[in-house]
């Protein structure tokens, strides 16, 4: 069975407003989680929040079980573009435009008191 790519522009178009799909983009991968909405144990906002975007920091930061992971991948439509993976972490690099202060360590930033 052969993947459907998606690019970041169909994935946003697909935010749940206007009656339109509500795709959410979990490590590269593209889900119509539209139907789960109403089920959500967090609520729809949550998921609603994620809407045609890259969701999976917060996907990952709010410590899903094995089983919300394995149950996601009934709603799996597809997958990214290998393009657009490529421009998603070009600007996930180009978080700031000072290189030194990009590769600060955490521990510079505490001994040099910019830290709480």
């Amino acid at each position: 069975m052969e993947t459907t790519l998606y690019s970041l522009d169909e994935v946003s178009k697909n935010d749940g407003k206007g009656g339109n799909r509500v795709w959410i983009i979990i490590k590269d991968a593209v889900y119509d989680v539209t139907d789960f909405i109403d089920e959500h144990p967090g609520g729809g906002d949550l998921i609603q929040e994620w809407a045609g975007k890259d969701g999976t920091k917060d996907f990952d930061d709010a410590g899903h079980s094995g089983d919300a992971k394995k149950d996601l991948k009934k709603y799996k439509i597809g997958e990214l573009r290998e393009e657009d993976r490529k421009q998603k972490q070009a600007k996930a690099g180009a978080k700031t435009e000072n290189p030194e202060l990009q590769n600060r360590s955490f521990c510079s930033v505490i001994s040099c008191g910019l830290f709480g």
